[in-house]
């Protein structure tokens, strides 16, 4: 069972997961309230199949660095990283 990180930290589970696999703190932290909240439900659809205006607001949520400089092919690489 996953250590409670408090009410700031969603999903304790994936949080855990993540920094096991070297995400800092801060990083893991968005991603794991992301995919709680549901903004990161991206698997019951394709992304390819989003705008790059879509994609750009989902990278933005989970933190994903350097999107401003990103094509579409190149944010549905990022995000789908981030699972």
């Amino acid at each position: 069972m996953a250590k409670d990180h408090g009410a700031q930290i969603k999903d304790d589970t994936l949080y855990e997961e993540l920094r096991k696999k070297g995400e800092s703190k801060e990083k893991a932290a968005r991603i794991a309230n992301a995919r709680a909240n549901g903004s990161l439900d991206h698997r019951s659809d394709r992304l390819e199949d989003r705008t790059k205006d879509e994609l750009y607001e989902e990278a933005q949520e989970i933190g994903i660095e350097g999107r401003s400089k990103m094509n579409k092919a190149e944010l549905v690489g990022a995000i789908r990283s981030h699972q």
